[in-house]
């Protein structure tokens, strides 16, 4: 006896929430969290200690929103190369589980609500948050114009600094600037490292990464973009004078930092380049800690 298929979710009109779910990572918040900490940073930097709770708020959710939005745009320009790259061609788009209209429909209501959140800061942050739209739409193509795209993925991390020190301070002040610079260059370091996850892959396709056009010098670019966050850091926080215990963490970070760029010397296992890109949300959090105890100590 014959039976029928059993429709998809699709045919039969059902909302792919699964699939949904998967394409925002949804089970897999590192990303929030590595937009959200320079956020935060700044928000303490500006407010020299604890700022608000409606602050806080706002950017977490605004941090989770964004990430999530921008996860979105990422998995549909590269929809065509995902297929071709082995931990990335079961994502949903990439292997027609989910419909590029559903992902517009999300993305849509995404920005939406992130754009409610914008509306209750000051016209300042309201005036730069398209910027912050326009570079999470930019990130996914700069992987096919130039050889670091973590630069640009750090800029677009790094515009929620901006935002959040003009929400404090109604102003752009040169210690935003040294944070905002800040994130470029860390994102640049555990972004190289993420990369090197799919550097066969990426060399196959012909996507251009940081990992493949530093090679076998990884290490020394990594560990360079790790120094220029540190001194930025310190920057900042000299601009700010801030007390002992923010610099104490910052030579403790910096330890870390060595260890990692020493084991970059090495050749690194895909699992292994993951735990040391997931390390840095410990580092994102020991200077959050470090900037409350240099003000609260």
């Amino acid at each position: 006896m014959l039976t029928s298929p059993v429709p998809s979710q699709s045919q039969t009109g059902l909302i792919p929430w699964s699939a949904l779910g998967r394409l925002i990572r949804l089970e897999n918040q590192t990303g929030t969290l590595l937009l959200l900490l320079p956020t935060l940073w700044a928000l303490v930097l500006a407010e020299r200690g604890l700022p608000s709770i409606r602050l806080l708020l706002i950017f977490s959710a605004g941090a989770f929103l964004m990430r999530s939005a921008g996860v979105i745009l990422n998995d549909l320009a590269d929809r065509s190369i995902d297929r071709h790259v082995a931990r990335t061609k079961s994502r949903p788009l990439a292997s027609g589980e989910l419909s590029p209209r559903h992902a517009l429909l999300l993305l849509g209501a995404l920005l939406i609500t992130a754009g409610g959140l914008v509306l209750q800061l000051n016209r300042l942050t309201l005036l730069l948050a398209p910027i912050a739209i326009a570079l999470a739409a930019l990130y996914p193509f700069a992987k096919r114009v130039i050889h670091v795209p973590q630069a640009a993925l750090g800029i677009a991390f790094g515009w929620g600094v901006v935002m959040a020190w003009a929400a404090i301070r109604n102003r752009i002040d040169p210690p935003a600037w040294c944070i905002f610079g800040a994130t470029v260059a860390w994102a640049v370091a555990y972004d190289t490292i993420y990369a090197l996850q799919d550097s066969e892959d990426d060399r196959r396709i012909g996507v251009k990464s940081a990992a493949l056009f530093f090679g076998s010098r990884t290490w020394l670019a990594v560990g360079t973009a790790l120094a220029l966050m540190l001194i930025l850091l310190s920057t900042a926080g000299r601009m700010a004078h801030i007390g002992w215990a923010y610099y104490g963490v910052l030579l403790g970070v910096g330890m870390f930092f060595v260890r990692q760029a020493g084991q970059l010397r090495r050749a690194i296992e895909p699992m292994q380049a993951f735990r040391m890109f997931q390390a840095h949300i410990w580092v994102g959090a020991a200077v959050l800690a470090g900037l409350l105890a240099g003000f609260l100590v």
